[in-house]
Parts: structure tokens; sequence; C-alpha cells
């Protein structure tokens, strides 16, 4: 493991862990529960964290495939997308959340475990220098797998991030 990814993963761990809204697992069972947060509660913590956020239909509805919607993301995704922008001290751009057109399955932007990221040099660098190349997906995106077993698939104009975790 390269020393920078060791840092990032740590970095990662103590921003999950210690930014504001985040709290400690009390029961076994808490590890496997999966928090759903409202498009509201998200767009604070993004917004708390200088992250922006676009819609090609300038709308939020979680209905339709040209609006931006946070409603039923995953508090780890939010929080992983937090710990991102910290550790890596670039610009974030979300361009999908959880609204309808997008690719179902069980890790999918419906059901809150994927966004989407638009494109910038400083975000692809950071990825392809920090996290481990894994292949391609069938579709051929080129994937990269953070420390913490988070999945980036460049899928050409933007990033696809599938968050397992929140980075911890």
């Amino acid at each position: 493991m390269r020393i920078r990814s060791a840092f990032t993963a740590l970095t990662l761990t103590g921003a999950a862990m210690f930014g504001p809204g985040f709290g400690v697992l009390t029961t076994a069972s808490d590890a496997f529960a999966v928090t759903k947060i409202s498009h509201e509660t998200a767009t604070a913590m993004f917004a708390k964290a200088g992250i922006t956020w676009t819609s090609s239909g300038n709308c939020i509805d979680r209905n339709n495939p040209t609006c931006t919607s946070f409603e039923q993301l995953n508090l780890e995704s939010a929080q992983g997308a937090v710990a991102l922008k910290q550790v890596s001290n670039c610009a974030l751009l979300i361009t999908g959340g959880t609204e309808t057109g997008h690719a179902s399955g069980t890790y999918s932007h419906w059901n809150g475990y994927k966004l989407d990221f638009g494109k910038q040099t400083c975000l692809n660098k950071y990825i392809k220098y920090n996290f481990t190349d894994i292949g391609k997906r069938s579709d051929g995106a080129q994937l990269y797998e953070s420390v913490t077993g988070n999945v980036y698939a460049d899928e050409g104009n933007h990033w696809d991030v599938t968050y397992y975790n929140c980075g911890c």
C-alpha cells in the first residue's frame, strides 16, 4: 500500500468519524443499518462542505430523470462525498443522485448508494493517484477502488461512485 493511500484512509476515517452529524456505532447491528436522508439534509451537508450540485432540468423530483435528487440517499454516501472533498481538497460538482434514469441494481443510484461527480483535473488526478486500478466494468468504464472499498467508475464525462461505506 502506498503511504499516501494509507494517509488518505486515515484521513477519511477521521473525517467520517468526527465530522458534524457523525456518531459512534453502539451495537454490532448498527454497522449494517442503512440510514436514508432527505434531499434537504443532503444539500445542507454538501453546502457546508463546499460541494456543489447541478440539475440539467433545474429540478429535484426523484421521479424525473432530468432532475438531480438526493431524496433517499444513504447517509454514508453523503458522508463519503464530504470525506472525499475534505481529503482531496478538490472542487466537487455532483451531477447525479437518486433520481430515476440510472442503471438498476442493489447498489444503484435509486437505492442511495451512488453519486455522479463532474470530471475535472484535480479530482481525476486524485482518484487515479490514490486509488487502485481494478480493471474495467462490463460496459468498459475504468474502475478505481479506494482503500475502504468504494468504487469510482470513469464514465467518460463524469465519475460514477458507488459508496459501500462512508470511507471509514
